[in-house]
C-alpha cells in the first residue's frame, strides 16, 4: 500500500486527513443550523428573522469558511483520484459524491434562497415580512437538514477510507518482539 519506490506513502494520505478536516467543519456548520441556530430564530418575530439571517448570510461569506466549502469538495475529489486504485477508494468515492451532493444543493437551492431574503431589502421597509419570511423558512430548513445528513455520511465514509488507508497496525510492543533489538 506504499505510494512511491522507497516503501513511504505519498500525499495522498495528507489529502484524505485535509479532505476529512474540511468535511467535518462543514459538516458542523450544516449541523449547527438545523439543531440550534434555526429553531432559535423560529422563535423570533418575522423582521427579526429576516435581519438575522441576511446578517448570517453577509458574515458566512468570508475566506474561513470558504476554505472549508469549496476546500472540502475539492479536497475530497483529489482523494478520490489519488486512491482510484487503493482499497479505500469507495469509501472516498462514497464521501466525494456525498459531498458533491450537498454542495449541489447549497448552490441550486440554499443560495438562491439567501439572495432572494436579501433582495427582498430592508427587513423595517417589508411590506409583508410574514410572506417573505415563509417563503424562505420552511424549504431553506429542509434543504439544509438533507445537507447536513449528506455531509455527515461524507464525513463518515472520508473518517472509513481513513481508517482503511492506516490499514492493520501492530503495536510498539509487538514490532519490538520480532526486532533485533529486543533479542
Amino acid at each position: 500500500m506504499t505510494d512511491n519506490s522507497t516503501g513511504r506513502r505519498g500525499s495522498a494520505g495528507g489529502v484524505l486527513v485535509a479532505a476529512t478536516v474540511a468535511m467535518g467543519l462543514l459538516a458542523g456548520v450544516f449541523y449547527i443550523f438545523a439543531c440550534t441556530i434555526m429553531p432559535s430564530l423560529s422563535r423570533s418575530d418575522d423582521r427579526v428573522f429576516i435581519e438575522v439571517m441576511q446578517n448570517i448570510d453577509d458574515q458566512i461569506q468570508n475566506p474561513v469558511f470558504f476554505l472549508s466549502f469549496l476546500g472540502a469538495p475539492l479536497l475530497a475529489a483529489i482523494a478520490a483520484w489519488q486512491a482510484r486504485r487503493s482499497p479505500y477508494r469507495w469509501w472516498v468515492w462514497a464521501g466525494f459524491a456525498a459531498v458533491a451532493l450537498a454542495f449541489l444543493l447549497t448552490v441550486t437551492v440554499n443560495i438562491p434562497l439567501n439572495n432572494a431574503l436579501a433582495d427582498a431589502g430592508d427587513p423595517a421597509r417589508i411590506a409583508d415580512p410574514a410572506a417573505v419570511r415563509k417563503e424562505f423558512e420552511d424549504p431553506w430548513v429542509a434543504w439544509n437538514v438533507v445537507r447536513a445528513l449528506l455531509s455527515t455520511l461524507a464525513l463518515a465514509c472520508l473518517a472509513r477510507a481513513l481508517l482503511v488507508y492506516r490499514g492493520p497496525h501492530t503495536s510498539y510492543l509487538e514490532s519490538a518482539a520480532g526486532s533485533s533489538a529486543s533479542r
